[in-house]
């Protein structure tokens, strides 16, 4: 299974990408910022979504709205 991120580069488990635009999290009144760089990302079943951590908390991000680093 390929994980790819929005420019069509292929994701490996441990990469760092960067968010392409803001995000609302859902629950919060908090905004991930666009340019925000995660680190250590890790694949899951699903090839669309990603595990991470962002500021501390650990959240599922959708492969469409991140760019490898």
């Amino acid at each position: 299974m390929e994980v790819k991120d929005s420019n069509g580069n292929i994701l490996n488990d441990g990469d760092t990408v960067t968010v392409i635009k803001d995000l609302k999290v859902k629950g919060t009144s908090s905004v991930i910022k666009r340019g925000t760089s995660v680190k250590n990302i890790r694949l899951t079943d699903d090839p669309a979504e990603i595990d991470c951590r962002v500021n501390k908390t650990a959240m599922v991000l959708r492969t469409e709205f991140v760019k490898k680093a």
